[in-house]
């Protein structure tokens, strides 16, 4: 694996009594496609905005691209290119205007500042929108335009907080054509968080972050095989009668998931008849399928990302993450 390009341990991040991200520790190669994947109020965003220097931490040590997210935090935002939850555009000014406020903020050298303007716009498809103004840009639109304007002073790592949030299948789709294409064209680390798991199915690696802490970080294909074999689920008539049995006859202990009982066994397709033979409890449903993502973040951690409810706190981080409280 190439050398680390960001470097977290043991990092605590505290909003009064909530502890939001809880003695978190790992790192990300350089060009690397890395994924938090957890629910609304798991640490993602905050994690995030320890690294990109928006928050302070309360412990631990970090670095990106070699400096220190809390001593070096101008050399870290000079490495970074980052993609809110929400749109930060001016929706006032045009496509063009937007990128040209970022680069002289980030004081891109004028000599080169159009010619790569010009060269993002062609790559996010928005050439033909570059004088319109971005009040009239759909969704997908606006968040195209944001990646651009995140590569604009040529970063080296691109942070994505949920990039496709909100977004319908085929913009989502169609957004991810472009950070492939990007990450292709320009050899960049992308840190992406994200609650789809077919995202983080993208991704080469993927931590899974769940109450501020991270509770396995593997690649999806190990973190999958790691279940142990193929996924049965069972909705029988009385599930804890069945959860019972499956537990006394099988040595299984099934998650709960949408009314069924789910759990993992080698070899399911030869051990599914026998279950289903000598179960005494009437069974209405059955399944048979190869593990997933999903069925990993739940084994984990007994819960569903869809049954985590949006978290009260995340309002009030956006709010000191934009402008920069907790410094």
């Amino acid at each position: 694996m190439a050398q680390p390009i960001i470097e977290v341990e043991q990092l605590t991040k505290r909003f009064g009594t909530l502890t939001a991200v809880d003695s978190v520790s790992f790192t990300v190669a350089e060009g690397e496609l890395f994924a938090f994947l957890g629910p609304n109020g798991a640490g993602k965003t905050t994690t995030i905005n320890v690294l990109c220097t928006l928050l302070r931490p309360a412990g631990g040590r970090a670095s990106v691209n070699g400096f220190d997210v809390v001593t070096q935090r101008s050399d870290v935002r000079r490495s970074i290119g980052l993609v809110f939850q929400d749109s930060t555009l001016d929706e006032y000014l045009t496509a063009e205007q937007n990128l040209r406020f970022h680069a002289y903020a980030y004081r891109v050298p004028r000599q080169v500042c159009e010619q790569r303007i010009g060269e993002l716009l062609e790559l996010v498809e928005l050439s033909d929108r570059r004088k319109s103004r971005v009040r009239t840009f759909s969704g997908g639109m606006k968040r195209r335009l944001e990646i651009a304007r995140g590569l604009l002073h040529s970063p080296r790592v691109l942070f994505l907080d949920e990039p496709t949030l909100g977004l319908d299948p085929q913009t989502r789709r169609h957004i991810w054509e472009h950070i492939l294409a990007l990450r292709k064209q320009h050899g960049l680390t992308i840190f992406l968080t994200t609650h789809y798991m077919d995202e983080a199915e993208v991704a080469e690696r993927v931590g899974i972050i769940d109450h501020g802490r991270i509770v396995a970080l593997d690649t999806p294909d190990h973190l999958k095989d790691a279940m142990g074999g193929d996924v049965i689920t069972i909705e029988a008539r009385d599930n804890d009668a069945a959860a019972a049995e499956l537990g006394q006859k099988f040595g299984v202990t099934p998650a709960r998931e949408n009314g069924a009982l789910s759990f993992s066994v080698p070899h399911g397709d030869k051990v599914l008849p026998r279950i289903i033979r000598s179960l005494e409890s009437p069974v209405d449903a059955v399944g048979l399928r190869r593990p997933t993502l999903e069925d990993v973040f739940l084994r984990l951690t007994g819960h569903a990302i869809r049954e985590q409810e949006a978290d009260p706190f995340d309002g009030a981080r956006a709010f000191m993450a934009r402008h920069g409280r907790g410094h």
